[in-house]
This record gives structure tokens, sequence and C-alpha cells, in this order.
């Protein structure tokens, strides 16, 4: 199976850089609100020039306001946070033209109820762990085991990109137990917020590939 990386809260130019080199598939930034959110210039020269698709993560902008953003920073894909439904993310498309990834946060590995019309909507489902005041970037993991079951009861299995506590100590379970395609990290590669650390990313990077070779 293949893994994908995303690395996400870029708030430097010369993280996203090392990143891009480590290996990392995705680069994300923030427009969010939180410690890692960038105006549009600062994102812009934070992915300049990398390989990696770029991600941005939005909460309740209007749809215009999503796609003046993915042209003016270059974005092939557009996070949805704060509970996106169908006819949302199905709406942010059309008005952007980039690949839409819906995010679900759960508590307990469960999943909400209609997740599946959001599933067949998104190009990905992005789970994250639920922790009060953030939407995301909190370091709290999803219970891996659970959310595993969860998603084999679906009719419908969507592209999984796994986010929240990841850390190339514990990347390869998570992997193992969800099998999801992407495996997202913020937090988990920062010495503080917003600020990566290199030796992590490299970490982590290798951690993923070890998984995909004991497959």
């Amino acid at each position: 199976m293949s893994v994908d990386v995303k690395i996400c809260g870029l708030t430097r130019a010369v993280d996203a850089e090392f990143a891009d080199a480590a290996g990392a598939q995705y680069l994300g930034v923030v427009f969010a609100g939180g410690p890692r959110e960038r105006t549009p210039m600062q994102a812009r020269e934070t992915l300049a020039g990398r390989r990696a698709r770029k991600v941005g993560v939005f909460a309740m902008q209007a749809e215009s306001a999503i796609a003046t953003l993915v042209d003016m920073v270059g974005l092939q894909v557009v996070q949805l946070h704060s509970d996106a439904d169908a006819e949302r993310v199905q709406r942010v498309r059309a008005a952007t033209g980039a690949e839409v990834w819906a995010v679900v946060r759960t508590a307990d590995g469960t999943l909400p109820d209609g997740i599946e019309a959001i599933c067949e909507a998104a190009d990905a489902l992005l789970i994250d762990a639920l922790a009060p005041g953030y939407l995301g970037g909190s370091g709290k993991t999803v219970p891996w085991d659970r959310l595993g079951e969860s998603l084999d009861e679906l009719d419908y299995h969507p592209r999984i990109v796994l986010a929240g506590g990841l850390t190339a100590e514990n990347v390869a379970e998570a992997i193992d137990l969800v099998a999801p395609s992407v495996v997202d990290v913020s937090s988990g590669v920062e010495s503080s917020p917003g600020v990566k650390d290199h030796a992590r990313i490299r970490a982590f990077v290798a951690a993923v590939r070890s998984s995909r070779e004991e497959e």
C-alpha cells in the first residue's frame, strides 16, 4: 500500500523546502486561524517553487474567497474544516477547480451520521482528533483501532487522510490500523507552533517509507 505524507501548518519557506526535498507529497498552509495562520502573500512565499502539491486549510470562508486564495497561492487542494457538508464541498470544487478534502473530527473513532454523502462528494475524507478550541494541530490522537472499524463499516470507502497527533514513533501503528492514503502531520514535526524540526520531518518520512516496505 502506498501512503503519502502531508506536512501541514508550514509558516517558513525553509521548512517547506526541506519537507519537499525530504519526500513529502503534500505541503499545507493554514488560512483558518490559530498560531500557524498565514496571509496570502506569506503562504505564496512559503510554498513558492515546491514540487509537492499545495494544500490550503480553510474554515468558513465564502467559496469566492477560497477561489481567490487558490489562484493567488497556487493551491491544488482545498481542505475544508468546520463540518463541511456535501453541498459545500461541491460548491467549493465548482468555484475553485481544486481537489477538495472534507474534514471530520472524532473523539472516539466513530463517524457522524450522513458521512457517506460527504465521502462521495469529496476527493478525500480527512479525519482528525476532536479537541476543544482546535480545528487541527492539537497533537491529540484519534483512537485508530475504533476508527479502522468505523471505516470498515462504510458502504462507500473513501480516500482517507489521517491526521491527529501523528509522530515518527506512532505513524506505523496508525497506518496499520487505519490504512490511510495520506498521513498528515503538523505539531508532531515541530519545535514550536509553525516552526518545523527538520530532523523530525526526516524521521517521520522515513517511518512512513518503512511502513510501506513492510506491506
